[in-house]
């Protein structure tokens, strides 16, 4: 029953993280969540990514950069950016999935097999609409690598649009 509601407050305290966007409350519930992954995994509901093991052969893969700043944006802007990535194995590197930590940013990720040294692209659109302040969003890459998880993130400072502005 513990772990029930150990679980139940995690899962709150990152709805709260995401809609609230205080970076020490996102923190604190990703600190919450990596140091229980074990007792997670025995959990029946717990997330299906703590178990995730790669099918048949794996490979690597190099993201030219991990975190992209957009800067400062206007709230409600729609932005993106393209991460570039390389496959350094030996396989066909097959991207399974790209979640985002928050409805407000969908990763695209490229739906054919990225041969050996070849690179591919996963494009990424925040929209910052109800937005303010600092915003960091992950995006978690699934696909056949060991480990089978590769993250990367978004970060920008949204600017409020002054109402007294728009009024006149």
């Amino acid at each position: 029953m513990k772990k029930l509601f150990f679980l139940l407050v995690v899962g709150f305290g990152l709805i709260a993280a995401c809609k609230n966007e205080n970076s020490a409350v996102r923190d604190e519930a990703r600190a919450a969540i990596e140091g229980t992954e074990a007792a997670a995994t025995t959990d029946p509901n717990a997330s299906a990514a703590a178990a995730i093991v790669p099918a048949g052969p794996t490979t690597t893969i190099q993201f030219m950069e991990e975190e992209y700043n957009f800067g400062t944006i206007n709230q409600g802007e729609v932005v993106s950016h393209t991460f570039k990535f390389k496959n350094t194995g030996a396989e066909p590197l097959v991207i399974t999935d790209a979640k985002a930590t928050c409805g407000c940013t969908v990763p695209k990720k490229p739906t054919e097999p990225i041969a050996p040294g070849e690179t591919g692209e996963l494009v990424v659109e925040f929209n910052s609409a109800g937005k303010s302040g600092a915003q960091t969003k992950q995006v978690t890459v699934t696909a056949n690598t060991n480990p089978p998880q590769s993250f990367i993130r978004i970060v920008s400072d949204i600017k409020v649009k002054d109402a007294a502005a728009g009024a006149q």
